[in-house]
């Protein structure tokens, strides 16, 4: 990939454009924030790393939007974060607003890119920017299964003290508290957690996922995480960079699929070149099906705001 623009250079903005230079995923990175010198500051200082970790992307940032021109992805991480005692959804209003005028400038400096949000209500946000630009739902999806989905195998990992590289999880539904933690698909090489672990441990690793966000903002307290979720919009961008056709939890337009259509919410999907290409359909118990369908009616009800914004 030649170049890949990150709008907003906060906490988990300037971490992503770090663990994509990193890897050398790209040729260039533009870093945007509204804020006068925030961006062309983290440019540099992740620059300047660039002999320690050996790599030779170029980074330039700055609050011109034309920055991004030509770019073949765009993250989105600008936006409200929420604070302590806020949910998700109580940023909305806000960052409708600040998606509009990124999704405006897209389209006017990079409407061949495809576009990957983060900022929350993820969700939401995902289905108004391909609400706004017409494209087809290849070219715009959200990160957040894949972080759900880490964060619930770092749980694993922790009670069980079994290596964190065996355990594969699986987290699908709305980013936010209706989250729906899939254990029966959830593994420590290949076998199901349900073998090492009591049904009321799993219960209580089911809890701590769907408030992981909230656990780590109450604990700093004028922060929530980034280094988590910027990792997990790494692992997303190499799988698209590098081709990898990965089956990853992914918030997609659905269209028919899981009995919805028109709604963005994270199920697996292939991400390969051509961004999120396939969305695979799991075949749902009486219990997962109720759980998912409360997450869609959480959804559906910022949906539901969404229309007067």
């Amino acid at each position: 990939m030649n170049k890949i623009t990150v709008v907003g250079a906060g906490r988990v903005g300037e971490s992503t454009a770090q663990f994509i230079a990193s890897k050398d995923m790209c040729r260039e990175i533009a870093l945007i924030d509204i804020r006068e010198g925030a961006a062309e500051g983290a440019a540099l200082d992740i620059q300047e790393d660039a002999p320690l970790f050996q790599f030779d992307t170029r980074l330039t940032g700055g609050s011109d939007f034309a920055l991004m021109a030509d770019s073949d992805l765009v993250i989105v991480t600008a936006g409200v974060p929420r604070k302590p005692g806020m949910s998700r959804s109580d940023v909305l209003e806000i960052n409708v607003k600040v998606t509009d005028e990124i999704v405006a400038h897209t389209l006017k400096y990079a409407a061949n890119s495809k576009m990957l949000f983060v900022s929350n209500p993820v969700d939401i946000l995902t289905y108004r920017a391909w609400q706004k630009t017409g494209w087809d739902r290849s070219r715009i999806f959200g990160q957040a299964g894949v972080l759900d989905s880490t964060r619930m195998a770092s749980f694993i990992s922790m009670e069980t003290g079994y290596s964190a590289l065996d355990i594969d999880a699986m987290v699908l539904g709305g980013h936010g508290d209706s989250m729906v933690p899939m254990m029966r698909y959830t593994t420590i090489s290949g076998i199901p957690v349900s073998h090492f672990m009591e049904q009321k441990t799993i219960d209580e690793i089911v809890t701590r996922t769907r408030n992981g966000g909230a656990e780590i903002l109450a604990l700093r307290q004028n922060s929530s995480a980034f280094d988590a979720p910027a990792a997990a919009v790494a692992a997303m961008v190499d799988a698209i960079v590098n081709d990898r056709k990965r089956i990853l939890p992914t918030v997609a337009i659905l269209q028919n699929e899981y009995g919805c259509d028109e709604l963005a919410i994270g199920v697996p999907c292939v991400l390969g070149k051509d961004g999120m290409e396939k969305v695979i359909a799991l075949d749902l118990n009486d219990d997962e099906q109720e759980n998912f369908n409360q997450s869609v009616a959480a959804v559906s009800k910022d949906m539901e705001k969404l229309a007067t914004l």
